[in-house]
């Protein structure tokens, strides 16, 4: 009985060791078409593009944060398109998005939107994955020029203000305290007319220029104005009021003053606003958060301080902006592609890539919880620029570039060509009132 028990074990052992011989080797261990033909198709990748115009620390910042989406999204491919020049992007988007190609995500300054949705180019964000009052909740007070006749069509990463930049070398050399850059109006002509060094005709260091086309323009308007008492708009933004009230001369005339009585630079000298502060020629500046990360990467070197735009009859004020993220009628075209989009638009706008993105730009983020940051209120370069969320106004502009040259049109006439003053600004408030009013008048 032992005998046969033991030789029907063996019989058994011989009949297993043929069976598995003969039975075909599962996927993992035989990768062969016939294998591949019964594995589970892999997930369909979706690829969609995003444009921003080329901006180096803009682009560092976004080519990390699509790298860290596509980790997490492995069936989300990203084409970053970022060589594209300022001057030129507008008109590239006029160009490719109504044709049904190009962008599915692409970056705006906000002051374009009203423009974008009356061309098409931007369709609505989708309330159920973009809720109002979580975005009013979430995000800094000034996101609310993101809507639109009561619909939310774009959203940031970053925001930012304008303060007052000052080389510390050229405050040194002037005589005047590095660490006691100017708080007011009168302090910052004071110390602008110090630092400006001229030989005959020729300046050798700029105290202060005021360049219409940088940033100077919304300092006119959202800052000069109201400390002269005269609010640039209507409440509804429908009537232009700059030349309302004496007040609102006054801070022209002021506007006008650097150039015209201080003579402490000359608007359109350097090719870009910041160039003479980056090359240490100017020694105070106007400018936003943003170019602190265009410093760090062009100017390392430069010994230079922030502080929050100087105040005067006790008011404060600042221009507050952003570049802003939409979803393109590209996208809305094809599900899939929305749906990628909508990831896509969601990541960029974390408080985890606000972070991020601060860190490399110098921008300021756009939701509350990374803005709050205490580290970021204390910074000694970024904290003036927080400091101005409080009182930062943004401007509705239904034509941002129009908006800003009727305002250097008027500059030019009266610097140039010695125009009146007074009559120059109100040409200007005309054009702008036009805009206005044939915008308005077709949602009536």
């Amino acid at each position: 009985m032992r005998k046969n028990h033991r030789h029907l074990i063996v019989v058994l052992t011989l009949l297993a060791l043929l069976a598995a011989g003969c039975a075909p080797v599962g996927p993992a261990a035989r990768p062969d078409a016939e294998a591949a033909a019964t594995a589970a198709p892999a997930e369909e990748v979706i690829t969609i593009e995003y444009w921003q115009y080329n901006f180096g620390a803009r682009v560092t910042a976004m080519n990390e944060l699509i790298a860290q989406f596509e980790a997490e999204n492995p069936n989300i491919k990203v084409i970053h398109n970022s060589d594209i020049p300022y001057d030129d992007y507008r008109n590239k988007i006029a160009a490719s998005v109504p044709a049904g190609v190009g962008p599915d995500v692409a970056t705006l300054f906000y002051g374009w939107q009203p423009a974008w949705i009356d061309a098409g180019y931007i369709v609505p964000l989708p309330e159920d994955e973009f809720p109002p009052d979580q975005i009013l909740a979430q995000f800094s007070p000034m996101v609310k020029a993101s809507f639109f006749e009561g619909k939310l069509y774009t959203l940031p990463t970053a925001v930012r203000t304008l303060a007052l930049f000052y080389n510390k070398d050229l405050m040194a050399a002037a005589g005047l305290d590095p660490e006691n850059p100017p708080r007011t109006l009168d302090e910052l002509k004071e110390q602008a007319v110090k630092c400006t060094v001229r030989e005959g005709d020729e300046f050798k260091v700029y105290g202060f220029i005021v360049n219409p086309p940088g940033q100077a323009h919304h300092w006119f308007r959202e800052v000069l104005l109201r400390q002269f008492g005269q609010p640039p708009y209507s409440d509804d933004y429908r009537k232009v009021l700059w030349n309302a009230s004496e007040g609102g001369y006054q801070a022209w005339e002021t506007f006008l003053s650097f150039e015209r009585e201080l003579k402490t630079g000359k608007a359109g000298v350097y090719q870009s606003d910041q160039d003479g502060f980056l090359a240490g020629e100017v020694c105070f500046h106007l400018d936003g958060s943003f170019r602190l990360g265009n410093i760090a990467s062009n100017a390392p070197d430069l010994n230079f301080g922030v502080v929050e735009l100087p105040e005067h009859n006790g008011i404060k004020s600042t221009f507050g902006s952003y570049w802003t993220h939409g979803i393109t009628t590209k996208a809305a075209a094809d599900p899939a592609r929305l749906a990628a989009a909508i990831k896509f638009l969601k990541f960029i706008t974390t408080p985890a890539a606000g972070k991020l993105w601060v860190g490399i730009t110098g921008e300021l983020p756009a939701q509350l919880e990374a803005a709050n940051d205490p580290e970021l209120l204390a910074d000694e370069k970024l904290g003036a620029f927080a400091a101005g969320l409080a009182y930062a106004h943004s401007t509705f502009f239904v034509d941002e570039s129009k908006d800003r040259q009727a305002i250097i049109d008027a500059y030019d006439a009266v610097v140039l060509n010695n125009a009146d003053p007074r009559q120059e600004l109100d040409i200007a408030v005309e054009t702008v009132q036009a805009l206005l009013d044939q915008f308005w008048s077709s949602r009536q």
